[in-house]
């Protein structure tokens, strides 16, 4: 199996789930395979970024030479995992996907782009409309946007600002490990940024690696829906992708 190199930290919470979610796995395909003794882990290495250092190294979109230093942040941590010897890398976080392209400049290992298997997956339901939560950057990133689009899939943030806030302030509780009704808050803020019914190619991205801990249930699914609103789950799509992506030649 390839090496893998986590770049988290960016918040906590969902780094834990990406290390404990590719073990999972494979401690998963061990046993439908029918084979004895312990598992096959693939080999690991996490850079954990600090959060708070990453915040306030954000950028201004009408200003390029403002991100910068989180572009070089972020960066460094990549080429950390390359001196480790991993042989590609996952960024666990959406927000940071915003910068992708800056961000593996000289960067000589694979990054998976967590967009690109979610727009994928979307593309291959059927999906054609996604309504993004996450990060005020994600709700607003034009980028995002335009990886969802490349598919044919529509996708924005909600119009309201009083619903990206409540998104943010869900957002802010699961980072401190808070997880008491966010499910039910999430389906709040979609039910009220929706306009009219809501179609069956329609889904809701939990566009930051944080928000599908308020499903615990569901946690392991990419695809799942509760109270009638399907959620496409970032986290473990990526997840499920960087598996795939060490076994694959091995």
């Amino acid at each position: 199996m390839k090496k893998i190199g986590i770049l988290g930290g960016i918040a906590w919470p969902s780094t834990v789930e990406y290390y404990a979610g590719l073990c999972r796995i494979a401690e998963q395909r061990h046993a439908h395979s029918g084979g004895c003794g312990p598992a096959a882990m693939p080999e690991m290495a996490i850079e954990s970024l600090d959060l708070a250092t990453a915040t306030a190294l954000l950028g201004r979109d009408d200003a390029e030479a403002s991100w910068y230093a989180f572009d070089a942040y972020h960066r460094e941590g990549l080429r950390r995992l390359q001196r480790s010897h991993a042989e590609f890398a996952v960024i666990a976080c959406n927000t940071a996907h915003h910068r992708l392209v800056e961000i593996t400049r000289g960067i000589d290992i694979p990054v998976l782009n967590i967009l690109d298997v979610a727009a994928a997956t979307c593309a291959r339901l059927g999906i054609e409309r996604v309504l993004i939560l996450g990060t005020r950057i994600v709700m607003t990133s034009p980028f995002l946007r335009s990886v969802f689009l490349r598919r044919g899939i529509a996708a924005c943030g909600p119009r309201r600002h009083s619903d990206r806030q409540a998104t943010i302030a869900v957002i802010e509780a699961l980072a401190r490990g808070s997880n008491a009704g966010a499910s039910r808050r999430i389906h709040d803020i979609v039910m009220d940024a929706r306009t009219g019914n809501a179609p069956r190619s329609s889904a809701v991205y939990l566009g930051c690696t944080e928000l599908p801990l308020a499903f615990a249930a569901h946690k392991a699914d990419g695809v799942f829906e509760s109270d009638g609103i399907r959620y496409i789950n970032s986290t473990a799509l990526h997840i499920q992708a960087a598996f795939e992506y060490a076994i694959r030649g091995s």
